[in-house]
């Protein structure tokens, strides 16, 4: 059984639990409200309500696709499937819409419904962010608490200027949208920094437990370790000594590689694919987005990717027949990689064939069958028609070892990046790298080790791929490395200026 934690706490009711069993043992209401927040209770809850905006899930308040990962139409499929590694085709059936292959063929509009739909859940964030600081800063909470509040705002600031650039900024919401004013990539993004550098140390060093799911101080760094790592495309500025000095820091938690051991008891084999199962282990995982179907989000990914028929015979609902892996992503993995196993192509048992080759995306569309498919997130029950119950890596300490080779070759040292590459291949059952790695090596294996997870966009634009041509469009134009503000946020802020080329 899970741990009851304070994500749970943001989609059920806040009071009842955190408080003890007996839910008559503690009596809010006698707390004066500027002292509330102050206790270990009130600054959880405060807390609670800025985490449960970050599992997705399919509806919430009306509105589909709001969170980080775990439903349609969200943050997850605006930034995955601009990329090589996934996209949901039109299918030459009429199913789904052709907006997922609009992104993967970089053709978005600044009035598409992803990304409205993604800035809305982010200012939504920041403003119950900005809202909780205020509450728990007003009532003298622990520093702790107050730290944990203002790492989740910079991390909420840190996507906003990965997608979009120039955003608008406020830490007050004492202020109406019209009159927010539009700050530079790189004041926010120095912003972010401050805010987490003051802030990391304060923050908690217990790993799991109550703090599974929650920004202690190795997810801290972790995310101080990702800003860095993109300092250049945000400022023009490279900060990889900085990257490099914030992973060193996250190594001091204790974290490991997961095994990647052959395991019977595993649908895919192997050790290494319960990190992407239920209750995601510690030794690996730094930041997870907990998950339990119909209680707190989902996970869609396996049961969206496959067809119908051959997901009822795999997990005895039918699956959704939407993403595929492109041909060109798939095509790099070595046959001896254990991570290779997450795919399937070809035929498979029960009559099913999912053809390597896809002849369109959108016009007319795929065929039913058409399509690399990838069971990584191999459903966790609860499972259903709707979803599972696997639980989703935001951090992950491979991404770590990944930054560290990355930061070491780009400072010219390549032979120090080498061990950090070796340990990552070796983990999946492939030979140490013949020579010292290059940038090109580094760039495939953070796509062999973290493909799904929602960082190859991020990882495209700072190697100079995101805009080369590939099997389903020509290259891009610059402009697409950020997504256009939506013409909503335009039209209810006369003071924004739109991002060049949209």
């Amino acid at each position: 059984m899970k741990i009851k934690n304070i994500l749970i706490a943001g989609s059920a009711c806040f009071l009842t639990l955190f408080s003890c069993t007996d839910i008559n043992e503690n009596i809010y209401d006698k707390y004066q409200p500027d002292s509330f927040y102050g206790t270990p209770e009130g600054a959880d809850i405060a807390l609670a309500s800025v985490y449960a905006e970050i599992p997705g899930d399919f509806q919430r308040n009306n509105v589909p696709g709001v969170g980080y990962a775990g439903a349609d139409n969200g943050w997850y499929d605006m930034n995955c499937m601009s990329s090589d590694e996934q996209v949901i085709p039109h299918r030459n059936t009429g199913d789904w819409q052709q907006d997922f292959a609009r992104l993967h063929k970089h053709e978005w509009l600044p009035t598409d419904f992803i990304i409205n739909n993604t800035w809305n859940w982010l200012y939504k964030s920041i403003f119950n962010a900005n809202l909780a600081i205020q509450l728990l800063e007003k009532s003298d909470a622990e520093a702790s608490k107050i730290a944990e509040a203002k790492v989740l705002r910079a991390f909420f600031y840190y996507l906003l200027i990965d997608d979009f650039g120039n955003v608008p900024f406020y830490t007050d919401n004492n202020i109406t949208v019209d009159k927010i004013p539009q700050s530079s990539r790189k004041e926010v993004y120095d912003f972010i920094v401050k805010e987490i550098t003051e802030n990391v140390d304060l923050l908690s060093i217990t790993k799991g437990g109550n703090y599974y799911g929650r920004f202690n101080r190795w997810a801290g760094y972790t995310l101080l370790a990702k800003v860095y790592l993109n300092a250049e495309v945000y400022t023009g500025d490279s900060k990889w000594n900085e990257c490099l000095a914030a992973c060193n820091k996250v190594s001091e938690g204790g974290y490991s590689l997961h095994s990647g051991a052959a395991n019977d008891a595993s649908p895919l084999g192997n050790k290494y694919y319960e990190l992407f199962g239920d209750v995601l282990p510690d030794d690996e995982t730094i930041l997870p987005i907990y998950a339990t179907l119909d209680v707190v989000s989902r996970n869609i990914y396996a049961t969206r990717s496959l067809y119908g028929p051959h997901g009822k015979s795999l997990f005895g609902y039918d699956g959704w027949n939407g993403t595929i892996v492109p041909k060109e992503f798939f095509l790099k993995y070595d046959a001896n990689d254990i991570r290779i196993k997450q795919f399937l192509v070809g035929e498979q048992p029960g009559g099913f064939n999912y053809t390597l080759d896809v002849a369109s995306l959108d016009n007319p569309g795929a065929a039913p069958q058409a399509g690399v498919r990838n069971i990584k997130f191999y459903p966790a029950a609860p499972r259903s028609g709707g979803g599972a119950s696997n639980d989703f890596p935001i951090f992950r300490y491979a991404d770590v070892i990944l930054m560290k080779a990355e930061c070491h070759v780009r400072l010219g040292n390549a032979g120090a990046a080498k061990p950090f590459i070796d340990e990552i291949r070796l983990r999946a059952g492939l030979n140490e790298l013949a020579a010292n790695p290059t940038l090109d090596d580094v760039y495939n294996e953070r796509g062999f080790e973290l493909n799904w997870e929602g960082h190859r966009r991020q990882d495209m634009i700072r190697f100079d791929k995101f805009l080369l041509a590939s099997e389903f469009r020509p290259a891009s134009p610059a402009y697409r490395k950020l997504f256009p503000i939506p013409t909503s946020a335009l039209d209810a802020n006369r003071g924004l200026k739109q991002n060049p080329g949209y």
